[in-house]
């Protein structure tokens, strides 16, 4: 799975133990399996290997709000910081070239099942943002607010009509602070993993809608450490499940 589903080696680990295929004692830990990979020891090579998390050793800091589209993220709930509630978005866009008439991916993220939505869209513009939420408003229809209950942005004018969702549902929108990316780390990450399949200054153009939708697929069937090695297409239908029975 390194190499055909480009899972890293830790994710390898965690779900052969959770499937029960192997037992604790028939099996190396993540530490001893990367120094299998350097020392050459496997067929993976450190070249096949997922691109590693780079870590921005800077300070964070947030620079005073000059544009304001809708609500602060300082007046998001606290409680959406500890993700223990389902229902709390991030959104973001994902470029390939920059010149007229490249279509763009929006990127939405789930914060506790990290359940991602990527949509091609037509222009890095608030219409087609707008546009493809109504879609995803309609797809979802009575549970829409219950699926989407906050959503949190940056605020480019790319998302400047995305607090009108507020007067016709349920959902709440916020903004974070300018210059201040990791106020939406989740979707970050998540936009990292899209690169790995489309890398920057490469035209979404060029990609077909079953390549999108792959991506996507990839990305949410993918176990994670960090939910117990299950996967946010799994915790993700669990929510809807009981979203449906309620």
């Amino acid at each position: 799975m390194i190499k055909e589903g480009k899972w890293s080696p830790d994710t390898c680990v965690g779900r052969a133990l959770k499937s029960g295929k192997f037992k604790r004692s028939e099996m190396v830990c993540t530490k001893t399996l990367y120094n299998y990979i350097d020392l050459g020891l496997m067929s993976v090579k450190n070249s096949d290997l997922p691109l590693k998390l780079q870590y921005n050793t800077k300070s964070k800091r947030t620079r005073k709000n000059k544009r304001k589209l809708g609500n602060s993220i300082e007046l998001r709930p606290k409680s959406v910081d500890l993700r223990k509630e389902f229902g709390h978005w991030e959104i973001d866009t994902v470029i390939g070239k920059k010149s007229k008439g490249e279509e763009v991916l929006l990127t939405i993220v789930e914060r506790q099942t990290r359940n991602a939505i990527i949509r091609r869209i037509s222009s890095k513009s608030a219409d087609a943002v707008s546009n493809e939420f109504k879609k995803i408003q309609s797809f979802f229809g009575d549970r829409f607010s219950k699926v989407f209950k906050t959503i949190t942005s940056d605020n480019g004018s790319v998302f400047s009509e995305l607090h009108e969702l507020e007067s016709i549902s349920s959902t709440k929108v916020y903004f974070t602070h300018p210059y201040s990316s990791f106020e939406r780390g989740t979707n970050e990450r998540h936009n990292g993993l899209i690169r790995r399949f489309i890398p920057k200054r490469k035209s979404i153009n060029d990609y077909a809608d079953e390549d999108i939708s792959f991506i996507e697929e990839w990305m949410n069937s993918l176990p994670r450490k960090i939910l117990g090695t299950n996967t946010p297409e799994e915790l993700f239908e669990d929510e809807l499940d009981a979203i449906n029975a309620s």
